[in-house]
């Protein structure tokens, strides 16, 4: 299936499925490159996403073993999703994200790593801010709420209110300090505050106190800019 086709029948597909309520959709820029981070509530919000995002080209990674599944296959293959394996340092895939964004595109990351059945945020993974740092795009914030119903509201033939918030862009500035695993673990965390300062409180989990966040390793970005690769 072609993707513009895809795209626009997934669309309208899934509002039949889902009231949305994404009233500030519209400030994400709608063109050159940026990385999309998001929390990772169940099955639904990325074909959400990439329906409202599109015709934006966007990119993300999903685990390799998800090309296992003809279906999974098929759908990952029209968004052009890349396959990543886990428990190792995957630099084809990291490359592969890498090219995405020198050509403009937005590619989506779940800093949490792995899908989060309850709602409330769980601890992010350190590595999610490796691409951010060799490509200097900006970050964007983006939460969603309501998807974790989604599969028992489909068999009570219920349609699922989902709810996506956007934030301001950012970009990582380390100021020259050495980036240990401890620091890409504490600037993770920081993008995980800005996520959960986007969610209703019952939401926010492992990031509830939001008077932790410093935000000393951001910078506001203005604008759509070229990212700087490094790798």
């Amino acid at each position: 299936m072609d993707v513009a086709v895809a795209g626009g029948h997934g669309k309208i597909g899934l509002r039949l499925l889902c009231r949305i309520d994404a009233p500030d959709f519209e400030e994400i820029p709608k063109r050159g490159p940026l990385i999309i981070i998001s929390n990772h509530t169940g099955s639904i919000e990325a074909p959400i996403l990439y329906g409202e995002l599109f015709p934006r080209a966007v990119s993300a990674w999903a685990k390799a073993e998800s090309w296992d599944n003809w279906f999974l296959k098929w759908i990952f293959g029209v968004w052009e999703v890349i396959p990543v394996h886990r428990g190792e340092a995957d630099m084809q895939a990291l490359r592969r994200a890498l090219a995405a964004l020198k050509e403009g595109a937005i590619f989506g990351m779940a800093p949490e790593g792995t899908r989060n059945k309850t709602g409330k945020l769980i601890r992010a993974k350190a590595g999610v801010v490796v691409l951010a740092l060799l490509s200097g795009a900006p970050i964007l914030p983006l939460a969603n709420w309501g998807g974790e119903d989604f599969r028992a509201n489909l068999k009570r033939l219920e349609r699922t209110d989902f709810h996506v918030r956007v934030g301001k862009p950012f970009r990582i500035e380390t100021n020259g300090a050495k980036v240990t695993n401890d620091v890409r673990q504490e600037i993770a965390d920081e993008m995980m505050y800005r996520l959960a300062a986007l969610l209703p409180e019952d939401y926010r989990g492992e990031y509830s106190d939001l008077s932790k966040a410093t935000g000393k390793y951001f910078v506001n970005a203005q604008g759509p800019a070229e990212p700087t690769l490094t790798a």
